[in-house]
C-alpha cells in the first residue's frame, strides 16, 4: 500500500524527518521518502510504502505515532492518500468507498 501525503509550508523538513523517523519503526513499514516540489518549493510530500492497510492503520492508532507523527500528519493537504500499487495483470480492488 502506498501512502502520498502532501503539505504546504516553507519550514516542514524537521517536522516531516520526525514524522517519518517514528512511522518508520511500526510494524509493516516498508519504504517512505520526503520530497520538495521542483517549481513551488512550499510543497512537500512523504510518501510511505506499508505492507497493508491493516498496517497503516495500526501505525495511525499507535501511541508513539499519535504523539509524535499525527499532529504533522494533520497538516496533510484535504485529499485522498491511500493507493493500491498496481502491477501487470494484477486484481485490482473495487472502486468503492472502505469507509464503511
Amino acid at each position: 500500500m502506498l501512502v502520498v501525503n502532501r503539505f504546504r509550508g516553507a519550514e516542514l523538513r524537521a517536522d516531516l524527518e520526525a514524522a517519518l523517523g517514528v512511522l518508520r519503526e511500526r510494524p509493516g513499514f516498508e519504504h517512505g521518502e520526503l520530497g520538495r516540489n521542483v517549481d513551488d518549493p512550499e510543497l512537500w510530500v512523504l510518501v510511505t510504502r506499508w505492507a497493508d492497510v491493516g498496517s497503516y492503520r495500526r501505525a495511525l492508532s499507535s501511541y508513539e505515532v499519535k504523539v509524535a507523527a499525527v499532529p504533522m500528519l494533520s497538516r496533510a493537504l484535504d485529499e485522498p492518500s491511500a493507493y493500491e500499487p498496481v502491477t501487470p495483470g494484477a486484481t485490482l480492488n473495487e472502486a468503492a468507498s472502505r469507509s464503511r
